[in-house]
């Protein structure tokens, strides 16, 4: 499971550089994913909804349900 929330991560990373930010995966453990948001993300307000209602949400849908994301700082 873990190549496949690498994959599916590095795919959604555009999306994030697009917009001046990045990401960087700090552990995969199971079905729980630590991220650090860099650059624009890393201090934007909604970060936590970037997480929660996007990264995490699209790795539900397509990888596994039971994934859990959370942001590391």
């Amino acid at each position: 499971m873990e190549q496949k929330i690498r994959a599916k991560l590095e795919e959604l990373r555009k999306m994030l550089q697009n917009d001046g930010g990045d990401l960087e995966v700090i552990s995969i453990t199971g079905s729980d994913v630590q991220l650090k948001l860099k650059g624009a993300c890393g201090c934007c307000p909604h970060a936590t909804m970037t997480i929660k209602q996007g990264l995490e949400r699209i790795l539900r849908e397509e990888v596994d349900p039971t994934i859990t994301v959370t942001q590391v700082k």
